[in-house]
């Protein structure tokens, strides 16, 4: 077999594997990625194998291979540069940590996982399913918001794709969302979420398309059924099987989770039924697991079976149990936020950043970027290799009006962040400094003026889309970017990087005096 043959039989085998894992026949799907993990060399391929497989890992529920199968696909997904890998491969460990009960590890996986994502230039259907399963991540940690706000990302990519609007329906993040409010005695807005999940259910039977769910999506369905009548909602006979809840628990794939809203379920309809003594018969055999639908779903399950027979002091005592165990959870998740997981890690990187530097006077004290001594000798390294360069000039807009309003503790908050979403946002190999005040200077190597142009439309964007109302209310914070190239030549007896600069102010200065000039 010719090198071409083997590479395309990998992707088949890539492509096929995913599709098994999107049907939900992860256990075939482990076999097509071990046959390309077993015959590819390629860097790419093996990494991408490893991430898909362990997706399909997390589906069966295979704890015991979960830190095996995240250390093997870091160790490959380091060798390539692909953001969309690094996103998807830290959206399913956040899965991984999440079973594991590690929610501080869970959080940063997730708080890293939405920046690869958001890095990606090009958005396309792998980047969509990373959206999914980081969604998937943020619903079973019971970050709600955050999981509707990936899904409809995914959405948007996976239509721009085209990929049908089914397959990313994900009812389980509702669901979740649906149960956790009756957890926290809210049953009316559970019910509220309930029919509304039923509701998308016949609107995709109605059309025909409910041919494309997937099997995961089809047990969640099955699940908001069977939950909604264990409530108390009248209970109809179906008019067709693909809105029969026993028939979508049955037809839910092989998953982990399947199986557990499928035991689950059963209970539920036994609750539905009035057979409260057979409900909590089931509920003391079923072994499922409490990431599922939280842990106090067993228990609250057990309160309706002993409302339904009449045993309310049994109920009362259920409940409790239930609050308890939910809102454990909730202060468990508060504590993780409190020890500052996303800041954590902007320190760890800027930390490491000027580790690199360690010894000389190179890096800015607040930002943990580099200062002006270490850009201008970067750029005087440039220059003496010959390297073509832009430098860009970042000035902030309402800078001064900060520190006025809010103090100069607020404005050095407000320098940190900057400095993080500059970083977020550049490309690959740039480099970044403060030169001082409020003034930042990027360096793009091997750029032109029309790539610059585009990183300067991203660091504004990202600059106006940042929640300054939060941080220092009433005093919105906006930046001014100017760019120059450095010329190594026909600047005279002034070196290049300060021939370069004072261009770059000139054009930040025009561009901040057409911003001003606009708003009135």
């Amino acid at each position: 077999m010719g090198w071409l043959d083997r590479v395309g039989d990998q992707a088949e085998a890539l492509r096929q594997g995913r599709a098994l894992v999107e049907s939900s026949r992860s256990a075939e799907a482990c076999v097509a990625f071990d046959h390309v993990l077993n015959s590819t060399t390629d860097p790419y391929a093996r990494a991408d194998a490893l991430v898909q497989r362990l997706s399909a890992v997390l589906n069966l529920g295979r704890t015991a291979e979960y830190t095996s199968a995240v250390e093997q696909a870091f160790d490959a997904v380091r060798d390539v540069t692909e953001p969309y890998l690094h996103g998807h491969l830290h959206a399913l460990a956040a899965l991984a940590a999440h079973d594991q009960g590690a929610l501080d590890r869970c959080v940063s996986h997730l708080v890293q996982g939405a920046r690869a994502l958001g890095a990606v230039d090009e958005p396309d259907r792998d980047t969509a399913w990373g959206w999914h399963d980081l969604a998937m991540a943020y619903s079973y940690l019971s970050f709600h918001g955050y999981a509707l706000g990936a899904i409809e990302r995914a959405r948007t990519l996976g239509l721009a794709a085209g990929i049908p609007e089914e397959t990313f329906a994900a009812p389980g993040i509702r669901l979740r969302n649906a149960v956790a409010l009756d957890h926290h005695g809210d049953s009316d807005g559970c019910l509220r979420v309930l029919r509304d999940i039923g509701a998308d259910l016949e609107r995709f039977v109605g059309s025909g398309t409910a041919g494309r769910l997937r099997p995961s999506s089809r047990a969640a369905y099955g699940y908001a059924l069977v939950r909604r009548a264990a409530l108390g909602a009248p209970v109809e006979p179906p008019p067709r099987s693909e809105l029969d809840p026993a028939w979508l628990l049955a037809n839910g794939g092989d998953s982990a989770r399947t199986r557990d809203m499928r035991q689950l379920g059963e209970a539920c309809l036994a609750i539905a039924a009035g057979r409260s003594a057979q409900a909590l018969s089931r509920l003391d055999t079923i072994n499922v697991s409490a990431e599922t639908l939280g842990s106090a779903e067993h228990a609250r399950l057990c309160s309706l079976a002993h409302a339904r027979a009449g045993d309310h002091a049994a109920a009362h005592r259920a409940d409790r149990y239930a609050f308890r165990l939910a809102t454990r959870r909730n202060d468990r998740l508060r504590d993780v936020y409190v020890d500052g997981i996303a800041a954590r890690i902007e320190h760890e990187e800027m930390r490491r950043a000027a580790a690199r530097y360690e010894g000389e006077a190179l890096t800015d004290p607040l930002t943990g970027l580099p200062n002006r001594r270490r850009l201008e000798r970067y750029v005087a390294g440039m220059v003496g290799r010959g390297e073509r360069a832009v430098i860009g000039v970042c000035d902030l807009d309402g800078f001064k009006a900060v520190n006025t309003a809010h103090g100069h503790h607020s404005g050095d908050l407000v320098l940190q962040r900057v400095a993080g979403v500059i970083n977020r946002v550049m490309r690959r190999g740039d480099f970044v400094a403060r030169y001082g005040g409020d003034e930042f200077v990027v360096v793009l190597p091997g750029a032109g003026m029309a790539e610059a142009g585009e990183v300067g439309r991203r660091i504004r964007t990202a600059i106006r889309a940042e929640d300054w109302e939060s941080l220092v209310p009433g005093t919105p914070v906006g930046v001014s970017v100017g760019f120059a190239e450095v010329q190594t030549v026909g600047v005279g007896t002034r070196d290049p990087f300060s021939a370069a600069f004072e261009l770059a102010d000139r054009e930040m200065l025009t561009a901040k005096a057409e911003a001003r000039a606009a708003a009135y």
